[in-house]
């Protein structure tokens, strides 16, 4: 019988109706451990995030956590369902874990978390309480998988040097991706796109913060583009306006246009695009590490990003694609240009890359790490 797991993310439950990067690595997480033989169940869709810093809704979140464990133990009860072990993806001190905690103490069973990160700045100020529940789900986690090598540091800062954690490699779902045929003409008329330029490929939401950020990089890096090439942009959401100002008047029904913006495209839509692109480019300002980059690969497409955080564990430099200096247009630029002159180096990135994803980034490999890592914990 397969030990049963909860599964929490108090960031955007993997149920969340807006897609995002996040969503997607908790279903996949899910769908590893499943692949990984645990019967594992998603246990609450609150989401936690405080994005101002309010001591009071802190407050109110750390006592509304207890009643929600206390509500879930009896649930379970009912269903005659006990979890084992609790999981929580991706913890932080504006999006902290208020049940999982509380659960563990009250059923004495182990508490393991992935993509957590612990900020010794925020210990005092507007989210002083979300840093104290970080920092005591950091004590209590007898497993920490990090996807990001940049929180590293700062876990052990916390931890100490014997910090329990395990390194778990960003993956997707090979058998979850489209298959598509490139038909570079047909999709040319159905997008109305330039079938005889090369085609970049940027795929992001459109919003405020590091995400508009990225794109106001992207714009100024076209701009310094010597290469005739056309930009595809796939992506929604409520810094539209924002984004498309950045690159400027672009007329929608013109298929020579310097600039495509495609909006928010289903996977079969946007698999065959991926597919019959030369290249996806994306500054990843502040990005974790950029799911959108391994799907790209998934697909045989190179990526050249900005270094930024954990883009170098999904991005191979010189290998999959490249790397370069972070938030500088005339770097990207440079390496956009150089990259569309040498088609036999693209080539080669594009056979590293699927190489890459099904040997380092598969949803097996990762099931095999979170087996090997939990199963311990259910007989200790």
């Amino acid at each position: 019988m397969s030990a049963p797991v909860a599964f929490y993310a108090p960031l955007k439950a993997p149920s969340h109706a807006n897609p995002s990067g996040d969503r997607l690595l908790a279903r996949l997480l899910m769908s590893a451990l499943k692949e990984a033989g645990f019967d594992v169940r998603l246990a609450s869709t609150l989401r936690s995030r405080d994005a101002s810093g309010d001591p009071v809704r802190q407050l109110h979140m750390a006592q509304l956590g207890e009643k929600l464990a206390t509500r879930l133990i009896r649930h379970w009860q009912r269903q005659q369902w006990r979890p084992r072990l609790w999981f929580t993806y991706h913890l932080y001190y504006k999006a902290p874990d208020w049940i999982g905690p509380a659960v563990c103490r009250q059923l004495g069973i182990p508490y393991v978390c992935a993509e957590a990160s612990w900020a010794p700045s925020r210990a005092q100020g507007p989210w002083a309480l979300s840093h104290q529940s970080v920092d005591a789900a950091l004590h209590l986690a007898q497993r920490i998988f990090t996807l990001n090598p940049t929180d590293v540091d700062g876990l052990k800062a916390c931890l100490g040097p014997k910090a329990p954690i395990v390194s778990l490699t960003p993956f997707i779902d090979l058998e979850a991706q489209a298959v598509a045929c490139i038909d570079k003409a047909a999709l040319a008329r159905r997008w109305q796109l330039n079938p005889h330029k090369p085609w970049l490929i940027s795929v992001a939401m459109m919003r405020a913060g590091d995400k508009l950020a990225s794109y106001r990089v992207l714009a100024a890096s076209l701009a310094q583009l010597h290469g005739d090439a056309q930009l595809l942009i796939v992506g929604d959401g409520s810094a539209r306006n924002e984004v498309q100002a950045a690159f400027g008047p672009q007329n929608p029904s013109d298929q020579q246009a310097r600039v495509r913006f495609l909006g928010r495209l289903s996977p079969a839509e946007l698999t065959p695009l991926l597919r019959a692109a030369d290249l996806m480019a994306w500054p990843a300002v502040n990005e974790a590490f950029g799911m959108a980059l391994l799907e790209a690969q998934a697909q045989g497409l190179p990526v050249i990003a900005g270094n930024e955080r954990g883009v170098a564990a999904v991005v191979h430099h010189n290998l999959t694609g490249q790397l370069v200096a972070p938030r500088d247009p005339g770097a990207l630029a440079r390496a956009l240009d150089a990259a569309l002159a040498q088609p036999a180096l693209r080539q080669q990135w594009r056979d590293a890359s699927l190489a890459s994803i099904r040997q380092q980034h598969s949803l097996q490999s990762a099931a095999t790490v979170l087996r090997t890592e939990l199963e311990p914990l259910f007989h200790a």
